[in-house]
């Protein structure tokens, strides 16, 4: 199939898959039927998502396959506990994102960890409408310059990304849907896959073969901030009120908003728990306020005993 052939039929197949299961899940409603803003679908993101698993190249296909296919269970299940800190929807995840870390690993070396832990920023971005998509379009169209000026023949995956998300993108953004977490995490997984491709292809140009590894994880570490700190950005307003409204952290700057993407959800939560226990640390030197300290060591276990000991004290 001709190259500008594919790009074409991604986006055309998402549209029409979007659409299809937007009313699919509307009317089954359940757990992948949000009731918020009058009742929003959500899991759609299993349209691009079926796409990506046709479109995109093997053995990168078989990655997004992993990560999206244990996502989706996660909607499908809801808010299980399997205990006080953990859902069964987080295992399930848990377990697709360390399949995938190894498997990412094998295949591409160092950046592969890399290429997993984007499922955690793309899963923040995913909390805004339409945000996720706007960062997947924007790394996408940086990752395709980058492989076009080096020739790299691979230089046509960025641009089917960005296709697909296009196709998805317009009732997301509007806030009519939800991807879920199936979409945000083969988002993240397809995104990671692209970044990796535009390390490799610039550590292969600028340096020798016997630094090659740890230069292409520095690239790819530096273009894995650069989409966190554009998330960041476009979330600073939502971020601001979340931060200051819901954890109490007074004036949250810039760095607090970077922290909570990169550490946010319950992934951080959960180290926060197995690292810090019951310590609630309280940062007041106000240069590491301002790399984001107080949003990295806020520890949400420690905050909601001490609301429940309270509130048995007054009843009491």
């Amino acid at each position: 199939m001709e190259i500008y052939l594919m790009w074409i039929c991604a986006f055309i197949l998402t549209l029409i898959l979007t659409i299809l299961f937007t009313v699919i899940f509307t009317k089954i409603k359940g757990n992948l039927f949000e009731d918020i803003r009058g009742g929003i679908p959500r899991g759609v993101g299993i349209a691009p998502f079926i796409t990506m698993l046709i479109f995109i190249p093997q053995p990168y296909n078989i990655l997004i396959a992993i990560i999206g296919i244990t996502a989706f269970i996660d909607d499908v299940i809801g808010r299980v506990n399997l205990n006080s800190y953990i859902e069964l929807g987080q295992f399930f995840r848990g377990i697709g994102l360390l399949i995938v870390l190894i498997m990412a690993y094998i295949m591409m070396g160092p950046i592969g960890i890399l290429v997993a832990l984007m499922v955690q920023i793309l899963n923040i971005a995913d909390m805004q409408p339409g945000t996720a998509c706007i960062t997947v379009i924007i790394m996408s169209v940086v990752s395709f310059a980058i492989l076009a000026i080096l020739h790299s023949p691979v230089f046509y995956i960025p641009v089917l990304l960005i296709a697909i998300t296009l196709g998805y993108m317009s009732l997301d953004y509007s806030g009519y849907i939800m991807m879920g977490e199936i979409g945000n995490h083969s988002f993240g997984v397809a995104l990671g896959i692209c970044l990796a491709l535009v390390s490799a292809a610039l550590t292969k140009v600028i340096v020798p073969a016997k630094v090659f590894y740890p230069v292409e994880f520095v690239i790819m570490l530096v273009l894995f901030l650069i989409t966190a700190l554009i998330i960041a950005y476009l979330r600073r307003e939502t971020l601001n009120y979340y931060l200051t409204t819901y954890l109490h952290i007074n004036n949250p700057t810039f760095g607090d908003f970077l922290m909570d993407v990169l550490t946010g959800g319950g992934l951080g939560d959960l180290c926060r728990k197995l690292f810090l226990g019951d310590t609630q640390i309280k940062v007041k030197n106000s240069f590491l306020k301002s790399l984001g300290a107080r949003r990295l060591l806020y520890n949400p276990i420690r905050i909601k005993k001490t609301s429940n000991n309270q509130f048995l004290n007054k009843a009491n």
